[in-house]
């Protein structure tokens, strides 16, 4: 699937997900969620505002911290990580998990081949039914070994 037609499906989703539960598809929520959709590099909402604001001049940082507070509650987006110093949102919902540089902050899927699997303690289920694992790691990325 090409990235245009990704993109369209992530869009119909976002649709139906809207409709779903009452809300209104709004040309702000889909150019913010179209954003947040198309990148791979997990982009904070001032990322996300100045993207927008070049196509809605009249955009406002609210709109966008609302917007993507409401994506998050239809459950089209998540945050990376609550301790990277801005959020970070990710609108890719297939099974991944994250390595976050210490250092500069970023943010890189990590992809399980198809032999691989992720084993959860034993008595992780004794918590509640699990509805998806997200591992993140945390270390130096290259790019920034490099650098020293």
């Amino acid at each position: 699937m090409n990235k245009e037609s990704y993109l369209e499906e992530k869009i119909e989703q976002l649709k139906e997900a809207c409709h779903t539960k009452g809300m209104r598809v709004t040309p702000q929520r889909i150019a913010i969620f179209k954003e947040v959709a198309k990148s791979c590099e997990h982009p904070d909402v001032e990322t996300i505002y100045e993207a927008v604001k070049d196509k809605m001049p009249n955009v406002s940082m609210d709109t966008v911290y609302r917007t993507l507070a409401s994506l998050e509650d239809l459950d089209m987006i998540f945050r990376v990580d609550n301790q990277l110093p801005k959020a970070r949102f990710d609108a890719d919902k297939t099974p991944h998990h994250h390595f976050i540089c210490t250092q500069c902050n970023e943010v890189y899927d990590i992809f399980l081949e198809s032999d691989e699997e992720i084993n959860l303690p034993q008595n992780a289920k004794k918590f509640g039914r699990i509805k998806d694992v997200n591992v993140q790691i945390r270390g130096i990325c290259n790019k920034c070994i490099e650098k020293k």
